[in-house]
Order: C-alpha cells, then structure tokens, then sequence
C-alpha cells in the first residue's frame, strides 16, 4: 500500500484578502462588544475628524479608531496619559493586516467627563486671553435699558423683575426667552446675547439661570456661549446658579454675579441711592458758586465803587460767565465723581459679598476642633508612654531593692546610730540594735556572742 505523501494532500488555498476577511469575521463574532481598561498614548486626529490613538498597559497594546460621528458626542477629547474604559468591538485593517479596536464609547476612569471637559476648555478659553481682566469692561453706572438672556418661566425671571422694578422703577427691561437647559439651549443663549449685541438696544446684558446639577447648569459651559458672551458689544453680567457654581460663563463675563437676584442688585442703583448723590452734588455746587461769588464781590469792594457803571457791569459780566464756567465744570466734574465713585462702590461691594465672615468663622473653627482632637490625641499618646515607662522604671526597681532580699527571710541590722552590722566585732555584747525585716523593725540588744 502507497502512503500519500504530505504535499499530495488537497489543501484549501486562501488568498491574502480571503484569510484577511476569515479572521475578522472570527474576531467579530467573538469580540463583538468589548470593555477594555487602558491609558490613552498616541492621540492623533485625521483630516476626516476621526481619533487615532494606543490603549495600553504594562503589559500590552493596542491600536483604537474613534470615528468621526462618535468623536463628536464625547463631552471631552482624548488625551495622552489618560485612564479610560473603551467599548467597542474588535476589528481587522486589512490594509496594514494588523487588528484594532473600533471605539464605541470612551469615559475616563475615576474622573468624570464633565469635570475633563470644563478643565479642557477654561485652559484652551484661558490661553486665548478670555478670562483676562484687561479685556473685561465695567457696568454702566446708571443703565437704562436691561437686556435678559433666561427662560420665560420660574422663580428666576420673576425674582429679578421684582428687585429691578423696586430698586428704580421706570426702567426699560427687555427678555430674550431662551431655554437653559436641555438640547439646543447653548444655540438659544447665543442667539439670545447676539441679539442684544447686535441691536444696540441693551445697556448691559444678563444671562442668568436657576441653581442644579452639573448637568443642569452645562449649557453655560459650552464654548459657544463662552464665544458669545466674549464677542458681545454690550457689557455681559453672567448670573448662574448659586453663589458656590461655577461656569465658563462666569469666567469670560465682563461681571459674574452670585445669583440671579444679586446680578438685578449689582446692576441697578435705587432710586434713592441716586437721589442722594445727586442732592450732595448740587449741595456742593451751589456753596462753590455762592463762594465765586463772595470772592468776586470781594474784588469789586476793592477795586472801589468810584469806578464808572460801565466798568462795574463788564466786570460783573465777566464775573457771571466765570460763575457759568465754574457751573460748567462742577457739573462735569460731579458727573465724573459719581462715575468713579460708583465703580469704586461696586467694586467694594463685590468684595464684601465675596468675603463671607460666616464661612471664614467656620472654617477656622473646624481648624481649631480638628487641631484640639490633634492635641488631645497626642497628649494621651504622650502620657500613655510616660505610663510605660513609669511602669517600666518601676519594675526594674522593685527587682533592684533590697526589700525583695527581705521578702526571703533575710534582715538589715543596724546600731543605735544607723550604721549597717556587717560582722560581729561591730556590735559586742550589751550594744542596742534595729532590725530591718520584709515588714516593719524589731529592736534587740546583744546579749553574748557565741
């Protein structure tokens, strides 16, 4: 009987594509849906908007493609050195005959998106200078009209209609309805501050929203408002959240005011508050004149009244038109006192607000209770050692004393004036002594010695 040999086999011959196509369908149906741990290392972008990059660990790696229509739902963009957990599924290149990871999702591993999203972009808006304070401009002093970039309903339009029509009524207050939150709310604030930019209505423009959640308040973290609100001609005031949120609209805002209700407050002057500026500028304005005046006839006297009526009314004309020009520039001047003293008071105004006694009170008292828990910890630490020693010092005396001798049956014999007996001849017969025992004395006398 003839063996076949081995090259007389029938085999099946695969081309390079064919083995290719063979085992990405093996991969596919066996990997098909995939979690994978890993650093990010490599991150490149192509022309087309997909994402290349590594996932790697100490042991091995391999290559991902995030695609383009993935890419663009991430709330934060891939970067080298970054833990990430990758799903997605196992695929071939056929081209390069090398295996990769198509990306379906990427989420950071122990640090959220939206907080690697907001630190992405303040870096990138802060590089560009947005955030400097060269660049911000102040409040007008006495705004008349009030353009506001919110939603049409809830507490936050009505809180701030109420504090803007009680502290100056009369004002010209314009609302931009935008939603502010939810998708295609960061397009509706845009359009709601470019309107308001663009217009030339506005004095000042305020972009407020209610207090919530990260995600609630993500829409004034969107780059597109932050780019708005930059762009805008009109003087932005950016009023999100409670006093402890913190967006990117806060940063490029030319103002950022706590609250809602305290953006109305920063804004607007009452009534009141004007009044009485406006009555301590006229004040001094009219003792300045009343004293141009004395001066001026003080002058006249002295020039003496012999002088004929002419010279005496061109002097007193020249006298008035002084006093017109002293009126003048005492106004402007006042005008300008009120401006700066107004900035001066806003700004001293924002301090204060910023500088909460309560918060710093109770952070200095958690400092001392922390700090007394401290001390008091170490103090019985201190003490408990002491103890151990003591106990320590003391057992080793108590094996070095010679009352433990006694306890054995022995004594300590001493004469009359305190010197220890240590042979006979120290003590003849008839000599008074003192025996020491274990417990208590005895007091003897020699009688003989044998």
């Amino acid at each position: 009987m003839q063996i076949p040999l081995a090259w007389d086999i029938p085999r099946k011959l695969f081309t390079v594509s064919d083995l290719t196509e063979a085992i990405r369908t093996a991969l596919e149906a066996e990997f098909s849906s995939v979690s994978v741990v890993g650093e990010i290392s490599g991150t490149r972008a192509g022309p087309s908007g997909h994402v290349y990059f590594t996932l790697k660990d100490e042991g091995a790696q391999i290559s991902c493609a995030l695609f383009a229509r993935t890419a663009r739902f991430l709330r934060f963009k891939p970067r080298d050195g970054l833990q990430v957990v990758v799903r997605g599924r196992v695929d071939v290149y056929a081209p390069r005959g090398s295996y990769q990871l198509l990306v379906d999702s990427l989420e950071p591993r122990g640090f959220g998106a939206l907080q690697i999203a907001f630190e992405q972009l303040k870096q990138k808006l802060a590089a560009e200078g947005l955030f400097e304070a060269g660049r911000k401009r102040a409040l007008p002093p006495y705004p008349k009209r009030i353009g506001l970039v919110t939603s049409p309903s809830g507490a936050v339009i009505r809180d701030m209609l109420n504090i803007l029509t009680r502290r100056f009524p009369g004002l010209h207050i314009r609302l931009y309805p935008a939603q502010v939150q939810g998708e295609g709310s960061a397009e509706q604030v845009c359009r709601g501050i470019q309107y308001f930019s663009e217009g030339g209505w506005a004095d000042v423009i305020i972009a407020a929203r209610g207090g919530g959640s990260v995600e609630d308040l993500w829409t004034f973290n969107e780059e597109a408002v932050a780019r708005a609100i930059a762009a805008s001609k009109v003087p932005v005031v950016s009023a999100v959240g409670h006093e402890t949120d913190f967006t990117i609209a806060d940063f490029v805002a030319d103002l950022r005011a706590p609250t809602p209700s305290a953006a109305a407050e920063l804004v607007v002057s009452t009534r009141e508050q004007v009044m009485e500026r406006l009555e301590a500028v006229e004040s001094r304005l009219h003792q300045a004149t009343r004293y141009r005046i004395a001066m001026a006839r003080r002058r006249l006297h002295q020039l003496g009244v012999e002088r004929s009526g002419g010279a005496l009314h061109r002097m007193v004309g020249k006298s008035m038109q002084r006093v017109d020009e002293l009126d003048g520039r005492a106004r402007e001047l006042a005008r300008a006192m009120i401006a700066v003293r107004r900035k001066r008071l806003n700004g001293i105004e924002a301090r204060l607000r910023s500088l909460d006694l309560r918060l710093r009170m109770a952070e200095g008292r958690r400092r001392l209770e922390a700090a007394s828990a401290r001390l008091e910890e170490r103090a019985r630490w201190k003490l408990a050692g002491a103890m151990r020693r003591l106990e320590s010092v003391e057992a080793h005396l108590k094996q070095l004393s010679p009352l433990r001798v006694l306890d054995r049956g022995y004594a300590i014999v001493r004469t009359s004036d305190g010197t220890v007996v240590k042979d006979e001849g120290q003590a003849p017969a008839g000599t008074a002594l003192r025996v020491r025992l274990a417990k208590g004395e005895l007091a003897a006398r020699v009688v003989e010695r044998p």
